[in-house]
């Protein structure tokens, strides 16, 4: 029976991957902070799945994972977990920008480390990114950027290890229909429809993919590789103009 651990498991997109993982009888570590509602998740899950409880973006929580990768063997990796405040760089509190920085970048290299460290052919990491990891976001400056880093990361390792038969992968959302926007401080409707994708989507595409494994980099959705596709005919300062103009980060200002 194959083995996959997801980081950021008790909702949204890590929640979505979980039950089709779930339904394709993978045995399921589930990481999340809390607790309450990672028992909820097993609870429906059912059957043979198991929780850790850990705060990725604190020295203590990712050292648990840290150590329980160490001691444990996965066939999969889903480092999902990440965070984001949108607001104008000056109007948000440093030390959560700091915090979104560990999350999004260190806990994914640390962790990453870890499971590659013991991962045997046919292992495959997904390291879940952004579509902001292809263009910059005004009002999320550093959320965008966390995920740039994430997009270049996966596809270095990509390359390292195709040849040792273990598939890495950079997985790029659009906005989802997640806690995610309410938790960054705005919501799912601030953004027009038409760049907004359901979980559950966001979730196939993520499992087709993983289950292709074919490229290095994947970017979710139709609209949003058609979107990245037009930006290729304007210039920066025109995307940047685009970007700033539907950000959510930037509403009212």
């Amino acid at each position: 029976m194959k083995k996959a651990i997801i980081t950021g498991a008790s909702g949204g997109i890590g929640l979505a991957v979980a039950r089709r993982l779930a339904e394709q009888n993978y045995a399921l570590t589930l990481v999340a902070r809390n607790e309450e509602k990672l028992k909820e998740v097993l609870l429906d899950l059912g059957g043979k799945h198991q929780m850790l409880v850990a705060d990725l973006s604190e020295h203590d929580g990712l050292a648990i994972l840290i150590d329980h990768l160490a001691s444990n063997n996965y066939d999969v990796l889903i480092n999902n977990a990440g965070n984001g405040t949108y607001g104008e760089f000056l109007n948000i509190n440093l030390e959560n920008q700091i915090s979104t920085m560990r999350l999004n970048m260190d806990a994914v290299v640390a962790l990453s480390f870890a499971f590659l460290k013991k991962a045997t052919p046919g292992s495959a990491l997904v390291n879940i990114g952004s579509l902001l990891a292809h263009t910059s976001m005004p009002g999320g400056a550093v959320y965008a950027a966390t995920k740039s880093f994430v997009a270049s990361f996966s596809e270095s390792l990509w390359y390292e290890f195709k040849k040792k038969g273990i598939f890495v992968m950079g997985f790029n959302p659009g906005a989802a229909d997640s806690e995610f926007h309410a938790n960054a401080g705005r919501h799912t409707n601030d953004f027009p429809a038409f760049v907004v994708s359901s979980v559950a989507d966001v979730a196939d595409e993520l499992v087709a993919a993983l289950k292709k494994r074919s490229k290095p980099r994947v970017v979710q959705g139709f609209k949003n590789r058609l979107m990245l596709f037009g930006f290729r005919f304007l210039n920066r300062a025109m995307a940047i103009r685009i970007m700033g103009q539907i950000s959510p980060g930037l509403a009212g200002a």
